[in-house]
């Protein structure tokens, strides 16, 4: 092989190579320009989070406003009430550091495939739109939240197909629609689940009053002289025991409440019934007065909830409107023990301290509760609204057919009541032990 043939041969391997690369990169190009961003690649090139004061979401019959004012997240559609702000920050970051598992290149029309159809009024079909705005009240960004990607390979254990992510759009990208890991499960276009879900707490309940039913006079009170004692009835009549079965949950009063909605001022006189009205005072140990009133709302009034996965109860129609104002006498310094030794008087003094300031922050955050009106299921307060009968303990009432002989029957308080009419005569049972025969000795056989 000359040299010339040489040359001719490096020169045709030269011009192959180049043309692989060109295809290689043509390819590349092509399947790059599908869509803007490629998988692994973020939604937004750099979402102006910090900049978002207004965010408007929209649904299938529903829509909310969350309004960031002085600082805090409030929600619009209920008299500016305090938004959930760990649910605004999470769709906030989620929304910066999203990345695309997927691009598909479609234009705008095909949005009701992927579950964007604004117009639908199914939820499935219609989805979530959000809008973010700026203090000035320019848009910024805007966002589809489409249907539930689902993996029928890598079914649940409940039935069905498990879902792994959700398509997503950004307005402002119009090369296609994106699939992303991000199920986005707490962003929601109804207003009940962006509210702030602190609720009243009473800790060491010392006593209660109910009054009657729409009346302020007392239908009833107990109360108990430690933390660690029994209710007693108040002002309780020679038969009238107190069943501490009835009174224990009321130990616990409201600690693990949480309230469904907010009324607003607007509807508060069409969905209140103040014929049912009751008050009750809660009185603590640690000087906390707690009045609430509670009046049942009227039958029909209460919209059918959004199903709420956290809080089963919430589904219930059964529903009371509670308003509750908060007051406090905090303790400025501790009482100190007789003979008490410095070492212990400083530890006591830290404790005492710390609880201070935990209770001063649980009454600001309480009392800002004042002025507004919650939905609350029955179920939360039917221990509270037993009338007075309802908490006095019953007596065992002995067995029918004339079987008591030889019964006993238990009296409210504890007490031991012999069965009536009974004259029979126990006879005092004898134990007699028959004499023990004890073997012979080697010595005396």
């Amino acid at each position: 092989m000359n040299k010339r043939q040489v040359i001719i041969l490096w020169i045709i391997a030269i011009a192959l190579g180049a043309a692989v690369t060109a295809v290689k990169l043509t390819q590349k190009d092509t399947r790059r320009s599908a869509t803007h961003r490629a998988p692994g690649e973020l939604l937004f090139e750099s979402f102006p989070g910090s900049d978002v004061a207004h965010i408007d979401i929209q649904g299938a019959g529903g829509a909310v406003t969350l309004v960031k004012k002085d600082g805090k997240w409030t929600v619009s559609q209920r008299d500016a009430y305090p938004a959930n702000v760990s649910y605004v920050y999470d769709f906030l970051r989620a929304l910066g550091e999203l990345k695309v598992t997927r691009g598909m290149e479609a234009g705008p029309s095909f949005a009701p495939r992927f579950g964007m159809d604004e117009s639908a009024t199914k939820v499935a079909d219609r989805g979530l739109t959000a809008i973010f705005k700026d203090a000035g009240g320019k848009e910024i960004a805007k966002v589809s939240l489409g249907k539930n990607i689902e993996n029928g390979a890598d079914e649940s254990p409940m039935g069905g197909s498990m879902a792994v992510g959700r398509y997503i759009r950004n307005h402002a990208d119009e090369s296609g629609f994106y699939a992303s890991k991000e199920m986005f499960t707490s962003v929601s276009a109804e207003p009940a689940r962006w509210l702030a879900d602190g609720f009243i707490s009473p800790e060491k309940i010392k006593s209660i009053t109910l009054s009657q039913v729409g009346k302020d006079d007392p239908a009833w009170k107990i109360s108990r002289d430690s933390e660690e004692a029994e209710f007693k009835l108040e002002n309780a009549a020679a038969t009238e025991v107190l069943d501490t079965t009835a009174a224990t949950p009321l130990k616990s009063l409201f600690s693990y409440a949480r309230f469904d909605d907010v009324v607003t001022a607007d509807k508060i006189a069409e969905r209140a019934d103040p014929a049912g009205k009751r008050t009750a005072v809660i009185e603590t140990f640690e000087g906390f007065v707690y009045t609430v009133t509670l009046t049942p709302a009227k039958a029909g009034t209460t919209p059918p909830p959004a199903p709420d996965p956290s809080n089963p109860a919430s589904s219930s129609t059964d529903k009371m409107l509670l308003t509750v104002t908060v007051t406090a006498e905090l303790p400025k310094e501790r009482k100190k023990e007789k003979d008490e030794k410095s070492e212990d008087a400083k530890t006591k003094d830290t404790a005492f301290a710390e609880r201070l300031k935990t209770l001063t922050e649980k009454l600001t955050t309480e009392k800002a509760l004042a002025g507004r009106t919650f939905e609350i299921g029955k179920t939360s307060v039917d221990a509270l609204l037993k009338e007075r009968a309802q908490l006095i303990a019953k007596a065992t009432p002995p067995p029918a057919g004339g079987a008591s002989n030889g019964s006993l029957q238990k009296l409210p308080g504890g007490f031991i009541s012999p069965p009536p009419g009974n004259s029979v005569t126990t006879k005092p049972i004898e134990a007699v032990t028959p004499p023990i025969a004890v073997p012979p000795t080697e010595e005396n056989k």
